[in-house]
């Protein structure tokens, strides 16, 4: 059974009451029943008891609490129940192996740009050629790129462009009301840039809790560097899927017209941001698209887009334990 994600969008209080979470809304109560739960998102301003918080902690629920402009804000992170102590040591040894630290940060770069590739070829067979320039980019030019840098700022420089030159192509398949004019985010200033922030803070909580579930410390990173309140390993892994998931999703809602801009967002002077409906809407995409299975060529078995959050992170434990290269998620080759 795929693992069950809920998700609260209106203010209200959480408590518990015998083997349910009730949500009062207004002083009506709502009440979720706690199996299969293994993650809650709270999407507004809510009250939670102690009591509620020792059950989410005994039943390893992850609840992630989010901003009014959608914002990543914070995770309750059960007691971890996987630890690792000779783990934790190697994944920290690695991270001061700069040359092994490279390679890993390399190999997200590349899987990046292979997974926009695979985007923008879609795109590329349906009648818009202006898109090739930035296939051939990511597939010939960024390798060697990459093959010739020796420190982390000229891979990230390198991750940089690739976003760029990606962000370009929009202009190619997206409808004028969903243009891009620079990227800009906290807060986001257009309805593209809303939906971008909003489904990588999504993706990335996502990836926070599928990293739950592994044997790794998510404060010892290695593309991005380890910095005090967030989980900047989950930022790592995230990055490689953000074509498939966030941006898969955000121009197929786009181009069949499920998202709109007069109906699904609240605009201000300095800001644009995603209403209650369009949050919806994005989520139930994005759950659809991770939720989705394939047959993958390595494992000889169907997964789902969900699991590989979770099997990059195995991945990234072989090379930490076993020094196999950590190569990540290709959707071209669907492994």
């Amino acid at each position: 059974m795929e693992e069950q994600c809920r998700y609260i969008f209106s203010k209200g209080d959480l408590f518990q009451k015998d083997f349910s979470i009730v949500f009062n809304k207004n002083n009506q109560k709502i009440y979720i029943p706690i199996n299969n739960i293994k993650e809650l998102y709270v999407f507004n301003a809510a009250t939670l008891t102690t009591k509620l918080l020792e059950l989410f902690g005994r039943r390893n629920i992850v609840v992630h609490f989010f901003d009014y402009y959608g914002n990543y804000v914070g995770t309750f992170y059960p007691k971890e129940q996987l630890l690792s102590g000779k783990l934790i040591v190697e994944q920290s040894l690695m991270f001061s192996d700069y040359d092994k630290r490279l390679l890993v940060s390399k190999n997200i770069v590349n899987g990046i740009a292979m997974n926009i590739s695979v985007l923008l070829y879609h795109y590329y067979k349906h009648n818009c050629p202006q898109v090739k320039h930035i296939i051939d980019y990511c597939k010939k030019d960024v390798p060697i790129l990459l093959n010739k840098v020796n420190t982390i700022e000229q891979i990230m420089n390198i991750e940089g462009t690739i976003w760029m030159k990606f962000y370009d192509s929009f202009q190619y398949f997206l409808p004028p009301e969903f243009m891009m004019n620079g990227r800009n985010k906290r807060p986001p200033k257009d309805p593209i840039n809303s939906l971008i922030s909003f489904c990588n803070s999504i993706l990335y909580s996502k990836t926070i809790s599928q990293l739950y579930q592994t044997h790794l410390d998510q404060r010892i990173s290695f593309l991005h560097s380890p910095s005090e309140g967030r989980f900047s390993l989950a930022l790592d892994i995230s990055e490689v899927f953000k074509p498939i998931i966030c941006y898969k999703s955000i121009f197929y809602l786009i181009n069949n017209k499920k998202i709109n801009v007069k109906k699904h967002f609240d605009k201000n002077l300095n800001y644009c941001i995603l209403n209650d409906l369009g949050k919806r809407i994005v989520i139930e995409e994005l759950d659809k698209r991770l939720n989705e299975t394939f047959y993958h060529n390595k494992l000889k078995r169907y997964v789902s887009y969900r699991q590989c959050l979770k099997l990059d992170g195995y991945k990234l434990e072989k090379m930490i334990l076993e020094g196999k290269e950590f190569i990540p998620f290709n959707e071209k080759l669907k492994q």
